[in-house]
C-alpha cells in the first residue's frame, strides 16, 4: 500500500469514528426539532425558515441552522435557499401521525435515559447497571416516582413496538389457541393487534398499574374492550391463569437470567397441557455480523446499563427457558428489516 492510500484509508478511518462521536449530539438534534414542532410546522408543504422561527418563538438564525442540520440528517430538504420541505423520514417526528416515533426519539434523548450512559465502563467493569448507582433506585422504580417519565415511556414502548405488533399476527399460528395473556403487555399494543387478526382469541394485557395506565384507550380504540381484560400484578410475584398462549414482547431483555427465570417459572406453574410460551426478543448470532448488526448490540448495552437486563442468543434463550421448566421447540425469525425472533416453548 502507498502512503497515498494509506492517508486515504486513515482519512476514512477518522471520518467514520467523527460520525460516530457525534451520535448523542445527532440524537439532541432531533429532540430539539420535536420540542420547537418544526415538522409540524412546516408541514406538507415548502416553508421559509423565517416562518417556522417566527411560530417557534425562534430566532430566525439560529432556526435556519437547525433546519439545515436537519437536512444533512436527510430529515428535511433545502429547496431553495433557507427554504425547506419535510421528507418522509422527517414526517415520523410529527407527533400526531400514527407512525410517529417523536416520543420514542424524545425518551431516549431525555437525561434520565443517558446519565448511566456517563458510568459505562463501571457497567463493563462490574457487569450490573448505574441506573440505582446514579438516581437512588432502580428504573421502574423510578418510572413509579414520576408519572410524567412513565407515560412518556408508555407512548415511547408502544411507538417502538408498532412494526413488530404489525407483523406478529401472520407470522405465528395463533389459530391453535383460545386464549391469550401478554406478560408485561403495557398499553396492549401487540395484543391488540393479535385480537384484531384472529376474532376466535380472547385476551388479558397483565402489568403493573403505571404499565396498564394508556392499556384502556387502546383497547377502546380498537373496539377490544368485551374481548380482552385488564389484570393488574407483578410478574415477579405470579401469572394469572386462564390461557394457553403466554406472550411475552421485550420483557426478558429487561432483567438478569435469574429474574428472567422467576418471571418464566411463575408462568410455567399456570401454563395448561398443550400451552405454550411466545418470547418475542431479537435472537444474537453466535458472533456478530456487521453487515446485519444494526443497533442490536448498542441495545444490548442500555439493558446493561439503565436496566441489568441483556440480549441473548439462542443458546441463552434455552438455558433460561430450561431453567423455569420450559423448552423452546421452535426460533422463528420475523425478517428484515424486523429484527425480532419468535422463541416457542412448552412444559419440558
Amino acid at each position: 500500500m502507498t502512503n497515498g492510500e494509506t492517508r486515504v484509508v486513515e482519512n476514512g478511518d477518522r471520518m467514520h469514528v467523527a460520525r460516530l462521536i457525534y451520535g448523542s449530539v445527532v440524537g439532541q438534534t432531533l429532540r430539539a426539532a420535536i420540542r420547537l414542532k418544526v415538522v409540524e410546522l412546516i408541514g406538507d408543504k415548502e416553508r421559509g425558515a423565517a416562518e417556522v422561527a417566527a411560530e417557534a418563538g425562534a430566532q430566525p438564525q439560529a432556526m435556519t441552522r437547525l433546519l439545515r442540520a436537519l437536512t444533512s440528517l436527510g430529515l428535511l430538504e433545502e429547496r431553495a435557499p433557507a427554504t425547506f420541505a419535510v421528507t418522509s423520514a422527517g414526517a415520523l417526528l410529527d407527533q400526531g401521525r400514527p407512525d410517529s416515533v417523536a416520543s420514542l426519539v424524545t425518551m431516549f434523548t431525555e437525561p434520565t435515559m443517558l446519565r448511566a450512559w456517563e458510568h459505562l465502563d463501571d457497567a463493563v467493569r462490574t457487569g450490573e447497571s448505574t441506573f440505582e448507582r446514579v438516581f437512588g433506585t432502580d428504573f421502574f422504580g423510578y418510572l413509579r416516582q414520576h408519572p410524567d417519565q412513565s407515560a412518556l415511556f408508555n407512548s415511547a414502548m408502544s411507538q417502538g413496538v408498532r412494526p413488530t405488533a404489525a407483523a406478529l399476527p401472520g407470522a405465528f399460528d395463533f389459530s391453535r389457541f383460545t386464549a391469550v395473556t401478554d406478560i408485561g403487555g403495557g398499553d396492549g399494543t401487540v395484543l391488540a393487534e393479535v385480537l384484531r387478526e384472529h376474532g376466535t382469541l380472547t385476551g388479558t394485557v397483565y402489568d403493573t398499574e403505571e404499565g396498564l395506565a394508556q392499556a384502556p384507550a387502546t383497547l377502546e380504540r380498537h373496539g377490544l374492550t368485551e374481548r380482552c381484560s385488564l389484570v393488574v400484578g407483578d410478574f415477579f410475584r405470579s401469572a394469572p391463569e386462564g390461557a394457553d398462549l403466554y406472550m411475552m414482547k421485550s420483557i426478558v431483555h429487561d432483567w438478569s437470567d435469574e429474574q428472567v427465570v422467576t418471571i418464566l417459572g411463575h408462568v410455567r406453574e399456570v401454563l395448561p397441557p398443550g400451552g405454550r410460551v411466545l418470547i418475542v426478543e431479537p435472537v444474537l448470532p453466535e458472533a456478530v455480523d456487521p453487515e446485519t448488526a444494526g443497533l442490536i448490540y448498542l441495545t444490548d448495552l442500555n439493558m446493561l446499563v439503565n436496566l441489568g437486563g441483556r440480549e441473548r442468543t439462542r443458546a441463552d434463550f434455552e438455558d433460561v427457558c430450561g431453567r423455569a421448566g420450559l423448552s423452546v421447540v421452535a426460533v422463528t425469525p420475523l425478517g428484515a428489516p424486523n429484527p425480532f425472533s419468535l422463541i416457542e416453548a412448552e412444559a419440558a
